[in-house]
């Protein structure tokens, strides 16, 4: 059972979190993978990272559904079932420094790409390679968010489009980390339901989807008002300081 000190530390961090997520599309589910990491089991963390961002992520799609773009989403979730097939197959589940490393790395893989392999949902066959990849990063990870936004930085769409499209996406991305979480690593034999309910409570689930909709609710005035160039410019700055702050983490457990 989680103190009450961590209860608060998660309570504040899910209200935060989801604001940013709803104003950027994203950095936020990668602070609060942050926090849980550092204040919960590795099996606890995920399932609650994936419940607290599908409530969230979920919600957002939902209030801008208008901009969603139906093609993207339908590649991405053919691939994101194959990464859970692959997965599935080979029983994998990361350490938490590993977590972490995943984790700050992500950020990065825009500036180490060739421009010829610049990725692009636009294109043909990419939405469902970016479903796989960000799916497979996801369930070692805990979130794809920056490795996403790769994807996303080159496409057509405004950031209307891109926050409605990736909120979507993201939603089938958790989904399925908790099914693999909540039930796959169960029946594998990885982790066990007394493991994770000494750590999750339903009265801390309940709570952190509730302030999930809040932060996301309250976050939608913000991106009304801000403009494309900003919206792209504060979403890559943030992405690359929490990289950094992630990867000196993942290094430090490995000492």
């Amino acid at each position: 059972m989680t103190s009450a000190l961590t209860f608060a530390a998660i309570a504040v961090t899910v209200l935060v979190t989801s604001f940013i997520s709803g104003v950027l599309g994203m950095a936020g589910g990668m602070i609060l993978m942050a926090v849980l990491l550092a204040l919960l089991p590795l099996p606890a963390a995920m399932l609650l990272h994936g419940i607290t961002q599908l409530a969230s992520n979920g919600w957002r799609a939902w209030l801008w559904r208008a901009h969603i773009d139906v093609r993207i989403f339908k590649g991405y979730a053919l691939g994101s079932l194959g990464a859970l097939a692959l997965f599935t197959a080979v029983q994998l589940v990361v350490s938490k420094p590993v977590a972490y490393i995943l984790l700050g790395l992500t950020p990065f893989v825009s500036l180490v790409l060739p421009e010829r392999l610049h990725l692009n949902v636009d294109r043909p066959q990419q939405p469902a390679l970016c479903g796989f990849i960000c799916t497979a990063v996801q369930l070692m990870a805990g979130v794809s968010g920056p490795l996403l936004d790769v994807f996303f930085v080159r496409s057509r769409l405004d950031r209307k489009g891109v926050v409605a499209t990736k909120a979507i996406t993201q939603s089938f991305g958790h989904a399925v980390k908790i099914l693999y979480f909540g039930g796959v690593t169960i029946w594998l034999g990885v982790a066990t339901r007394a493991d994770l309910a000494q750590s999750l409570s339903l009265v801390l689930a309940a709570t952190c989807v509730l302030l999930a909709f809040t932060g996301t609710t309250a976050s939608r005035r913000v991106l009304e008002r801000m403009s494309d160039a900003d919206f792209r410019q504060w979403t890559q700055a943030t992405l690359m300081v929490l990289g950094v702050a992630n990867l000196a983490t993942g290094l430090w457990l490995l000492r």
